[in-house]
């Protein structure tokens, strides 16, 4: 028999907040969480906006001085949303969880890149005999997961997804099946990214992947609208406490929604242009694992990034999975207010389908004034939109033809 899991805590570190009730209050309220980039001096640079978490200090959220200073800020946004995410569950790791039957699987599609730049700066103007020793153990991409299963005590599995912007989603699917499998009674899992940057910004802008919008930072993000024109980059962390059934309900746990299926695919296709063909075999796929028709699912949290090829790619594929469905499916992107996490995107996007799951009402996709013909599908534009949601999708696609789908419905006991 396999085991139902279901969602328990959720935590987020995002650009329009860190509580869940402000987060989601923002959402609903369709405000836009990008601005002028304050961290550095992005002057020369076509794009110097960005979804950034202004003012952030470590110590204000619980952690250590000195720990804050061996952790790469990525690190410090997955320890504090899981921090969040354990509080909300009602967590006590060794009382009502079992050390070694809760891990952490918290993935980041880029990792420590600020501690890269900065210990590389060292290395060129003080030598390498001034690089820190903690360079490597700050940089590395599966630190966030390391980390944070320090900081709780979690002894379970404990893993890294490192897939693009796939990377969020592929990590509460894997936990899922952990779960479901009998591997561990309690994950602690999503992404978390911090590449607001001057390496990360540079090597975008030259690939041309991002907005211009620089005179309109709010209408920047622009998902399925003609005049989107690239991608707004966001930072920060999205991260659920997931859970056996049988492990919830014993220790008597609130419940958002039930996890019931879970698809990957690979394009084979093209580094950084998606396939619709790819997408929509993940998307089939995981309505195969949940053991539902197409016609089941009433929203998507598309992946929507605001690219030109990806909006279009992505409303090809719903319509290849879901035939005429595809026409009476509610689908929004909320990377529209919340900028595109990266690496972290499918994390903050599965606690917006907690959200919607548990208030029965769907986000927006903000700016969407002229609706781009070929993207014709119902976007829930401009407003948030009350429904009941029985069952919610969530896409996530990355660099490399990586694609990643989680379905989850309401629970019933």
């Amino acid at each position: 028999m396999k085991q139902r899991v279901v969602v328990t805590g959720m935590g987020v570190m995002t650009s329009l907040g860190h509580e869940l009730d402000t987060f989601w209050g923002n959402l609903l309220e369709g405000k836009s969480g990008v601005s002028e980039i304050e961290a550095f001096d992005f002057s020369d640079y076509p794009t110097r906006i960005a979804a950034e978490i202004k003012n952030f200090n470590p110590e204000d959220f619980g952690i250590d001085r000195k720990e804050a200073r061996r952790m790469d800020r990525f690190v410090q946004f997955a320890v504090v949303a899981s921090q969040s995410a354990i509080r909300d569950a009602g967590i006590e790791i060794g009382s009502n969880v079992d050390a070694e039957r809760i891990g952490v699987m918290i993935g980041s599609g880029i990792g420590g890149l600020g501690t890269w730049e900065d210990q590389h700066n060292v290395l060129l103007e003080k030598g390498p005999k001034r690089v820190s020793p903690f360079f490597i153990p700050m940089m590395i991409a599966n630190m966030g997961s390391g980390q944070v299963s320090m900081s709780t005590g979690a002894k379970g599995p404990n893993s890294t997804a490192v897939t693009a912007c796939a990377t969020g989603t592929h990590s509460i699917g894997d936990s899922y099946k952990l779960i479901q499998r009998g591997e561990a009674d309690v994950m602690i899992c999503g992404g978390a990214e911090a590449t607001i940057r001057p390496t990360g910004m540079a090597g975008f802008c030259s690939m041309r992947a991002m907005s211009t919008r620089n005179d309109e930072p709010a209408k920047a993000s622009r998902p399925f609208d003609t005049g989107r024109d690239g991608f707004v980059m966001g930072e920060g962390a999205g991260v659920l406490i997931i859970e056996s059934l049988e492990h919830a309900q014993q220790r008597g746990a609130r419940i958002y929604g039930e996890i019931i299926g879970y698809g990957m695919s690979g394009d084979a296709h093209h580094m950084t242009e998606p396939d619709p063909d790819g997408a929509a075999r993940c998307m089939t796929r995981a309505l195969k694992d949940a053991e539902l028709g197409p016609d089941a699912v009433d929203y998507i949290n598309a992946h929507g990034t605001s690219t030109p090829v990806g909006d279009r790619s992505e409303t090809t594929a719903v319509k290849r999975a879901f035939g005429e469905h595809a026409y009476k499916l509610a689908v929004s992107s909320t990377k529209s207010m919340t900028g595109h996490l990266l690496g972290a995107a499918g994390g903050v996007e599965a606690v917006i389908l907690g959200l919607t799951l548990s208030n029965g009402i769907i986000p927006p996709t903000i700016n969407l004034e002229d609706q781009d013909p070929e993207c014709d599908l119902d976007y829930v534009p401009n407003t948030p939109r009350q429904a009941d949601v029985r069952v919610a999708m969530s896409n996530s696609f990355g660099f490399g033809g990586h694609n990643a789908t989680i379905v989850m419905k309401k629970y019933e006991a």
